[in-house]
């Protein structure tokens, strides 16, 4: 499934973006396996911080999007 780059580099909720990661898992499993990704990933956390990232935070900006992706590769 191609995805619309403008989409996916939108602003989206944590949740939002680990199921199109976890298309089979619910969403708070999902939510949660996206964020252990964050947080083993040490470059990718730390750019993210550097964006204004929290792990309360529920609402990913557009450049923290386009980080994750960069880090974990498209959905």
């Amino acid at each position: 499934m191609e995805l619309d780059n403008d989409f996916l580099y939108g602003p989206m909720t944590k949740t939002e973006l680990a199921l199109l990661y976890l298309p089979e898992r619910n969403q708070i499993t999902a939510r949660r396996m996206l964020n252990t990704w964050i947080l083993r990933h040490k470059e990718l956390y730390s750019e993210l911080v550097k964006s204004g990232y929290s792990a309360r935070h529920i609402l990913l900006t557009p450049v923290q999007v386009r980080l994750i992706i960069r880090y974990l590769g498209e959905p």
